[in-house]
């Protein structure tokens, strides 16, 4: 426990500003602890032990008095700090509005559903940055979910290992630090995984000295219609700009494409396509005898599909879709959660097991978009990649990414890491557009480039390595 808030200690410090971090002159700085029953509570009583060593003044205000850990609370004591009772008059005004950091040490990971009236009525006053031990009370450790008051962390400070409430809700996580406290030998295979820069540098495909256009994987587009011409441009270009190979449209966008993108091989007809190692199908297509007939046709292909939009519209409406389709051959859906509704049902507030449940009840590879995008298949492995911005919510942005998949399937990646590897790349080509600002669908397009050029530098730079949850 002292190993954990030593480490929690820093972290409140680091936010405090630098002066604070090096012992130097740190008088008027306020941290509030927020101190529950349990050993997270004992975790924040700790740190401000140590905070009150480095001259900060500290209060501990006690939800649980009567269940607060007692050695924690003895040396917070010893050091000089203060204590209040949640329930004393004053807490509010006098000690929670005057704080420089709150330290969140409510509930711990056994802990589930919202927080109590009393805890929530100071959460609510709290105007100083949060730094939560080990999640944010309220949200739940295992799905993310919140159903009622809880705390929105500037910082999280977790022991060990991330649990998957840091990856799967990270709006209320906010920067997450993994403090070492020695449990490498004893921790268990992840539930989850969540790939790194370097995970997906290392994953990306590049052509190599044998190479050709044919040998680095041929994607075939089938996307846009005489309504949505703006899909199949952007799906094409997705698809041109992630890999070396050969990119071939089919569909009624055959001439815009070929004006923006004069790589591609296009077709007014799918049958005219030519022979493709996977097929990216769905954005703009829609939902006519046109769509169904170009949709049967690709899953009959017998090569990898990624299905988006309104293929995964039409699968939902009608089974009998899948008869086209060999068994053996994978399908990668990529539904947004009203997309994944129609398709499988609600997915409710553990989205993972929804993945999940999904995936093998279709027998398909599932990529839940979200502002944590869960990506499962019928094996049971699953990915998550925690968004750092919501810069990707924006029209067409989710025919980019159907692009990126496609022509990671069409080279050889397994749907799987297809998914996990563009997902990152995506977001973070949203980022890199942005810059602060909204970005459109093909401004993000553009970006792709310098994203692969930045998950390239990470993985020559270090080792690949795949973070467990």
């Amino acid at each position: 426990m002292r190993r954990a808030a030593f480490g929690l200690a820093v972290a409140v410090r680091r936010i405090l500003g630098d002066g604070a971090r090096r012992g130097a002159n740190s008088a008027g700085r306020r941290v509030v602890l927020l101190v529950g029953a349990g050993n997270n509570g004992g975790d924040a009583l700790w740190a401000g032990t140590f905070l009150r060593r480095r001259g900060l003044a500290v209060t501990a205000v006690l939800l649980s008095p009567q269940r607060v850990h007692a050695a924690g609370l003895a040396a917070f004591r010893c050091s000089g700090g203060w204590v209040r009772d949640a329930s004393a008059a004053g807490v509010v005004d006098g000690v929670i509005d005057g704080a420089d950091v709150v330290v969140d040490g409510i509930v711990g990971l056994s802990g589930r559903g919202p927080l109590r009236p009393a805890a929530a009525e100071l959460v609510e006053r709290v105007r100083a940055p949060v730094v939560s031990v080990d999640l944010p009370s309220g949200v739940d450790p295992d799905t993310g979910a919140v159903d009622g008051p809880a705390v929105t962390a500037a910082t999280t400070v977790t022991f060990g290992a991330l649990k998957p409430v840091h990856v799967l809700a990270p709006q209320r996580c906010g920067t997450v630090e993994v403090v070492d406290i020695g449990l490498g030998a004893v921790l268990c295979e992840p539930a989850m995984r969540v790939l790194d820069a370097a995970d997906v540098g290392g994953l990306w495909p590049v052509p190599g000295p044998a190479d050709d256009k044919y040998t680095q994987g041929v994607v075939g587009i089938a996307a846009g219609s005489a309504t949505y011409l703006g899909a199949a441009v952007l799906t094409s270009g997705a698809a041109v700009l992630a890999t070396s190979g050969l990119v071939r449209y089919a569909g009624a966008a055959a001439d815009p494409v070929r004006a923006r993108w004069p790589e591609v091989v296009a077709t007014g007809s799918i049958g005219d396509a030519g022979r493709v190692q996977a097929w990216a199908i769905g954005p703009g297509l829609g939902t006519g005898s046109d769509g169904r007939s170009a949709l049967r046709h690709v899953l009959a292909d017998g090569v990898p599909v990624c299905a988006d939009a309104d293929a995964i519209t039409m699968l939902a409406h009608d089974p009998t879709l899948w008869d086209s389709r060999e068994p053996e051959v994978p399908v990668l859906l990529t539904p947004h959660e009203r997309e994944f509704a129609r398709i499988a049902g609600e997915p409710g507030a553990d989205r993972v097991a929804a993945a999940h449940q999904a995936a093998v009840k279709l027998g398909v590879t599932m990529l839940v978009k979200g502002h944590a995008t869960v990506m499962a298949d019928a094996d049971g492995q699953v990915l998550v990649h925690p968004c750092a911005s919501s810069w990707p919510a924006t029209a067409g942005s989710g025919d980019v990414l159907t692009g990126l998949v496609g022509a990671l399937l069409a080279a050889g990646r397994p749907p799987l890491l297809a998914a996990g590897a563009a997902v990152y790349v995506h977001e973070l080509a949203a980022r890199l557009a942005a810059r602060g600002a909204p970005a459109p669908a093909s401004a993000i397009l553009a970006a792709i480039p310098d994203a692969i050029r930045a998950i390239r530098a990470a993985a020559q730079a270090g080792d690949c390595s795949h973070r467990g949850l």
